[in-house]
C-alpha cells in the first residue's frame, strides 16, 4: 500500500497517482549519457547499442568478433561489444563512434583523417578502424607501421595503406 506523502493529486480530476517504483536495472554511461537498461543483463553490448539505444555505427563482426568492425572503448580501452555482456559494464563508461565528434558536429580529428584520407570505402569496418585506432593512438602517440599492421581490422575494400595515412596523419598533429 502505497503511502500518503507517495501519493500525487492530479488537480483537474482530484485522482491519486502512485508512482511506480524505480526498475531495477544495470547503469551504464554511453557517450557520457546515462542509461539504465531493465531487460536481459547477459544482452550482448552490440545488441543493447543498436537495437535499444539504436545507436548503429558499431556493427556485428560474427559471433567471434573477427573483423574488427564491433569495437568500442570501455573505460578508455578497446573491447569488442559483441562479446561484453549488460550486466559487466555496470558503473563502466562506454564510447561509440557516435561519441567522438563534439556535441557541435565538429568531427573528431581522427574522424577529420579518415575522411581526408579517403579512407571509408564502403563504410560498414570504418566504426571500428575508428574505434582501434584511437586506442592505438592513446597508447602510442606515435605508432610504428609495426604496432598499425596489429590492428585487428579487416577491410574488404582495400583501403588499409589510406587508414595507416589517417592514423599517421593525426600522429603528425594532424598534417599529412
Amino acid at each position: 500500500m502505497a503511502h500518503a506523502q507517495d501519493q500525487i493529486l492530479t488537480p483537474r480530476t482530484g485522482t491519486t497517482i502512485v508512482p511506480e517504483k524505480m526498475r531495477d536495472g544495470v547503469d551504464l554511461e554511453i557517450n557520457g549519457r546515462s542509461y539504465r537498461h531493465t531487460g536481459d543483463e547477459q544482452m550482448p553490448l552490440l545488441w543493447y547499442l543498436r537495437d535499444v539505444l539504436r545507436l548503429t555505427g558499431t556493427k556485428y563482426s560474427g559471433e567471434h568478433g573477427e573483423g574488427g568492425y564491433d569495437l568500442v572503448l570501455v573505460n578508455g580501452k578497446l573491447a569488442s561489444a559483441t562479446h561484453l555482456p549488460v550486466i559487466e559494464l555496470a558503473g563502466k563508461s562506454v564510447t561509440t563512434v557516435e561519441g567522438l565528434a563534439a556535441a557541435d558536429g565538429k568531427l573528431h580529428p581522427l574522424q577529420q583523417a579518415f575522411v581526408d584520407e579517403d579512407a571509408i570505402g564502403c563504410g560498414y569496418c570504418t566504426p571500428g578502424w575508428l574505434m582501434a585506432s584511437l586506442d592505438l593512438l592513446n597508447r602510442h602517440p606515435q605508432p610504428s607501421d609495426n604496432d598499425i599492421d596489429q590492428l585487428p581490422n579487416l577491410c574488404r575494400c582495400g583501403c588499409q595503406t589510406r587508414v595507416r595515412r589517417a592514423i599517421k596523419r593525426v600522429a603528425n598533429g594532424g598534417h599529412a
